[in-house]
């Protein structure tokens, strides 16, 4: 196999995490450049590999596994929330793990005409799966309210109504050089800054596009029903927005019912998920060779005997 074109974030601690084992089944929810599955098909698993995109999906077609037939790597043109009528459909009820490494990739960031990032001008686009409505298409449609609350929810910008007043007054907007500058400059942007204002706007706006809360939040959901008694469920996040999602959904799922003889006794399920992790970080080590992962976060936790929760 031909190396990825990009360095997986916490790589070591993520199969430390699901700990494979020859003939497990491990569904990596979003393939990505295909870092985690090679070294999940290098212990020996067979892959379920998911990813909108379909260039992501394009790149694994030409992998080629020696010495057997058929690979041991199963691609899915689908979103990750998908995943359990998909696998259902497969004939595959139960799985022995799921990672998901949530956000945008590397891939898709290097691509000036994917419309992602800032680095380089490109057009306004920003869908990982390259239909649907792009970033310019809501950039230049929706009303100045509803940019200003996307802006704020998603990229927690307390200047979010400044901001969109500016997106107005210069619409239409057709690059993301464009969408740079007209937000630098209603923030003031200087040039010593440590951060470039522009990225709380780029974040939220591409979360926006690709509706990728709700994704993760049903893909986790998905992840519960799929796993099996001791299956791994791992996640790496970016953001606070999405780690605040993951652990909650894991304390909860993780949760035990409070014995009190002052309250009265209700019903409730035992836990889902038991031995969940502390938010784990990269190290030194890691952050020199590779200064992307600087805010990921990964979360893990293994599935219990109970059935999964009906509203996961």
């Amino acid at each position: 196999m031909t190396g990825a074109p990009h360095i997986p974030v916490l790589l070591d601690e993520v199969i430390e995490a699901l700990d494979p084992q020859p003939g497990d089944v491990i569904i990596d929810a979003t393939f990505g450049a295909g870092g985690y599955t090679r070294a999940l098909l290098e212990r020996g698993a067979t892959v379920h590999a998911f990813d909108r995109d379909p260039d992501a999906i394009a790149s694994g077609r030409t992998w080629r596994e020696t010495g057997e037939n058929p690979p041991r790597l199963i691609l899915h043109p689908h979103r990750f929330s998908e995943m359990l009528d998909v696998m259902t459909s497969a004939g595959l009820a139960r799985v022995d793990g799921v990672v998901m490494d949530i956000g945008v990739s590397s891939m898709q960031l290097d691509q000036a005409e994917r419309g992602f990032a800032f680095s380089s001008d490109g057009p306004l686009d920003m869908r990982m799966s390259q239909d649907g409505e792009s970033a310019a298409d809501f950039l230049n449609s929706a009303d100045e309210s509803t940019i200003a609350d996307v802006i704020y929810q998603y990229g927690e910008e307390r200047q979010s109504r400044r901001v969109a007043r500016a997106i107005v007054a210069a619409r239409p907007l057709e690059t993301t050089g464009e969408l740079a500058r007209v937000v630098r400059k209603a923030l003031g942007h200087k040039p010593h800054d440590k951060k470039d204002p522009a990225t709380r706007t780029f974040q939220a706006i591409r979360i926006h596009v690709n509706g990728e809360l709700d994704e993760l939040s049903q893909g986790l959901s998905a992840a519960e029903h799929l796993l099996c008694e001791g299956g791994r469920l791992a996640v790496v996040s970016f953001h606070s927005l999405e780690d605040r999602i993951v652990k909650r959904y894991l304390r909860e799922a993780s949760s035990t019912p409070s014995a009190s003889r002052h309250v009265p006794m209700v019903t409730q399920d035992d836990p889902v998920f038991s031995k969940v992790s502390k938010a784990i970080k990269p190290g030194k080590a890691e952050l020199e060779r590779n200064p992307r992962a600087r805010s990921s976060v990964l979360r893990h936790a293994t599935r219990t005997a109970t059935p999964a929760r009906e509203a996961a």
